[in-house]
C-alpha cells in the first residue's frame, strides 16, 4: 500500500535521535534529558537516603513553607495517593511533619523540619559536581542558555507557578 505513495510524501517517522524533524521530536527529546537529568540527581540523592520524589516535595516546602496536600499534589505533579506515601516517609525520617490547619480539622499542611532543611542544603552542594558532570558537553555559557530557553519553555507567559 504504502509503495503506491509517490517519495517525500510521508511524514518524517519519531525517533528521538538527533536530528529528527519530526512534530514529536522535541518532546522525545525534553523526556530523554528528563531521564538523563533525573538520573544524575537521583545518584546525588541516594546517599542521603532520599529519591527525587521526595526532594521535589521538599523543594515546594521550602519554596511555599507549609503546604496542604491537595497543594503538593498539584506542584509536583503526582497524585493524592503518591504524595501520602512521599509525606509518610519524609515524616519517618524526621525530614516533614503534618499539622492541622487552622480552622479546618480535615486539612492537613507539610511543614519542613529543621532537619529537612539541612538535608536539602546538604543534597545541594551533593549535587553540585553531578549536574557540573551533567553538563560536560556543553560549551562556556550553553549550561545559562539552555536553562534559560527551558525556562521560557516551562514558563511561557513569563509566570514562576
Amino acid at each position: 500500500m504504502t509503495a503506491d505513495v509517490p517519495p517525500g510524501t510521508t511524514p518524517a517517522r519519531v525517533t528521538d535521535r538527533p536530528g529528527d524533524a519530526s512534530p514529536f521530536a522535541l518532546g522525545l527529546l525534553l523526556r530523554r534529558a528528563h531521564w538523563r537529568a533525573a538520573a544524575v540527581m537521583e545518584e546525588a540523592l541516594r546517599p542521603l537516603g532520599i529519591e527525587l520524589r521526595h526532594f521535589a516535595v521538599l523543594i515546594v516546602l521550602v519554596d511555599r513553607g507549609p503546604t496542604v496536600q491537595r497543594d503538593l499534589v498539584a506542584a509536583t505533579g503526582s497524585d493524592k495517593a503518591g504524595i501520602m506515601r512521599v509525606v509518610d516517609d519524609l515524616e519517618r525520617k524526621g525530614l516533614a511533619v503534618r499539622r492541622s490547619v487552622p480552622g479546618d480539622r480535615r486539612v492537613r499542611a507539610v511543614e519542613i523540619t529543621p532537619q529537612g532543611v539541612e538535608l536539602f542544603d546538604t543534597a545541594h552542594v551533593a549535587a553540585e559536581p553531578l549536574a557540573e558532570r551533567l553538563a560536560a558537553e556543553l560549551a562556556p555559557g550553553e549550561p545559562e542558555q539552555l536553562r534559560d530557553l527551558l525556562t521560557r519553555f516551562a514558563h511561557p507567559t513569563g509566570d514562576e507557578a
